[in-house]
């Protein structure tokens, strides 16, 4: 989720003090009150569950907070493709590519979510949309590191090299579960190994319940639903229905999965980074995934989550995402959110939280009907919270929550006392009316980007990519000629404040370059505690990998990264390009780090 979050600020009548209440009335992004249909408000009441007790705000030791400035990148992990990917970033390219960027003097690498997906086709393309956050993506999975590859004699490393999809074009997550899926069948090493991985983890259940819906979707589809109904539920049934083999072999696929992640981070550690990798943690899961079948009774019959309508989205919108229920959830004492934000602090350094206004209150959407059927529901936010706090603090980690839009001031407050940073997007500081746009005036107990993977990157933006393709695609607002007004009048309003701030010559406003540069001095500028870099800025990719409102009229979460004229940058070329150096350098100066050798 990005700029306007999920539209509104909201005023919950009368449920200030408990969770799972439904509003029936709420405050737009202009502050104007609307009433919701009593109709809507009584059919989202009853699937949201009884209203209990919000747990109120208490002093409490805050999630750590980097002391100083630090700088680094947030990247689409899939688009970064080597040598060595079998047709998608993969896990020991993010080993690679932490060193690599280590060594230019980045502390941290936010990355893109590597969620679990449901290893059947249709293949899921959006990381937003994962059969489960309890478990970890098997397609990023890099087969040639496994120890059973290595250790495999000559013909079977040759059986599995042949499998290896062709390199070039579009990402092709078909193609690549395809040829990965193969390659485990023939790197399994049997029951007893895994049942050796398996003794002394703390996490067996959990993998097993994956293993356990991966096997039965391999056999009955990807969409739970769909199922035989005595397979509906999880439960001893449904463990002696899968088969075995493949529970065992997903099993131990998704316990490589974490050691290469573990990995990873370790490499970014040990090359120098004080942050590491920071995982970004989707907002919901697909109901017809692993989760949504294994928790089902958490989530709320009948209801998504989505926002209202606004300016931006005048139907408002449907996320095909279930919702917790506040009541349930509260039974089993948060553990299932718990486990979710538990999975992300033992992979890495940190995590980001899309949508954080979602741990305090979410727009549940009628699975039957238009977005704009629903109303808000209050959650425990203290609660919520308090889970990815207590995790930061046991495992030393940094926590950023995704604040875009228009937030509720106490709750920004609340973010901080607990230390959770926010997120400061070049774009869109300080253009609230009333609020300051210089840099120096913007937070700093945020995370400054100059964009996201939903918005135009740097150089797109300066040449109206982002016009350009939404009339392409037919997603416009309002007629071409305003669109390149208003982007020509946004752009000259940025230029004006970079030269004006001193980072950009006024010569110099008709060099792209330049005025990448200088868009990163702002961020430099301001007190931002960290300060991330794109790729796609360094390379001059024109390209924003995900495109609002589109579905098949725009490549969303499929283009791998490319310069200006479109051509693939490998993640080696990225390392080496001058494009990279160069702003990694302008970033490691102007936060006053010496550079660190690789």
């Amino acid at each position: 989720m990005t700029a306007g979050g999920d539209g509104s600020r909201t005023r919950e009548t009368g449920g200030t003090a408990l969770a799972g209440v439904a509003a029936t009335e709420y405050r737009d992004q202009l502050q104007r009150l609307v009433q919701v249909d009593p109709a809507d408000v009584a059919r989202v009441a009853a699937a949201a569950g009884d209203p209990v007790p919000r747990t109120p705000a208490t002093a409490t030791e805050p999630a750590p907070v980097p002391e100083g400035r630090h700088w680094g990148w947030q990247v689409q992990l899939y688009q970064l493709r080597s040598a060595d990917s079998w047709g998608i970033g993969d896990y020991a390219d993010l080993a690679r590519l932490a060193t690599g960027l280590a060594a230019l003097g980045a502390d941290v690498l936010l990355v893109n979510p590597l969620h679990a997906e449901t290893p059947v086709a249709p293949f899921t393309d959006s990381p937003y949309y994962p059969s489960s956050r309890r478990a970890v993506s098997l397609a990023s999975l890099s087969i040639t590191a496994l120890p059973e590859y290595q250790a495999a004699d000559p013909d079977a490393r040759a059986a599995v090299d042949a499998l290896k999809p062709a390199s070039g074009g579009l990402i092709d997550r078909g193609e690549v579960w395809r040829a990965k899926l193969a390659a485990l069948d023939l790197l399994f090493p049997g029951e007893a190994v895994v049942q050796q991985l398996l003794d002394g983890r703390d996490d067996q259940e959990a993998l097993r319940s994956f293993a356990v819906f991966c096997a039965l979707a391999e056999q009955h589809g990807r969409s739970w639903p769909a199922w035989p109904a005595d397979l509906h539920e999880p439960g001893a049934h449904a463990d002696a229905t899968a088969d075995p083999r493949r529970v065992t072999l997903h099993t131990w696929a998704q316990i490589r999965a974490r050691e290469q992640l573990r990995a990873a981070q370790d490499a970014a550690l040990a090359a120098g980074m004080t942050i590491g990798i920071v995982h970004d943690l989707a907002v919901g899961v697909d109901p017809d995934g692993a989760d949504g079948w294994a928790l089902q009774s958490l989530f709320a019959s009948g209801m998504r989550i989505g926002a209202p309508p606004d300016e931006f989205n005048q139907l408002g919108q449907n996320w095909g995402l279930p919702a917790w229920r506040p009541d349930r959830l509260a039974e089993t004492g948060f553990a299932p959110w718990r486990s979710v934000v538990e999975t992300a602090f033992t992979l890495g350094g940190g995590l980001r939280i899309d949508h954080i206004l979602g741990l305090s209150r979410l727009w549940y959407v009628p699975q039957d009907g238009d977005a704009a059927d629903g109303t808000f529901v209050s959650y425990d936010t203290e609660a919520m919270l308090g889970a990815v706090v207590d995790a930061a603090r046991a495992h030393g980690g940094l926590v950023i929550g995704e604040d875009l839009g228009t937030v509720d001031p106490a709750f920004r407050r609340r973010l901080a006392e607990l230390g959770v940073l926010g997120s400061a997007v070049l774009w869109f500081e300080g253009t609230d009316v009333g609020e300051s746009r210089r840099p120096v005036d913007w937070r700093s107990l945020a995370a400054a980007s100059v964009s996201t993977h939903d918005l135009p990157t740097a150089h797109g933006w300066l040449q109206d990519e982002q016009v350009r393709i939404r009339e392409r695609t037919g997603v416009l607002g309002r007629p071409p000629a305003d669109e390149y007004r208003a982007a020509a009048a946004e752009r000259q309003a940025l230029l004006d404040l970079l030269v004006a701030e001193g980072l950009l010559d006024p010569a110099d406003t008709g060099d792209a370059d330049r005025v990448v540069d200088a868009m990163y001095g702002a961020l430099v500028q301001s007190p931002s505690r960290i300060v991330l870099a794109a790729p796609g800025d360094a390379v001059g990719d024109l390209r924003q990998p995900n495109l609002p409102g589109t579905v098949d009229q725009y490549p969303n979460w499929r283009l791998p990264l490319a310069d200006g004229q479109g051509q693939e940058v490998s993640l080696e070329a990225f390392l080496a390009a001058p494009g990279t150096r160069r702003l990694s350098r302008l970033l490691d100066e102007g936060l006053r780090r010496a550079p660190r050798q690789g």
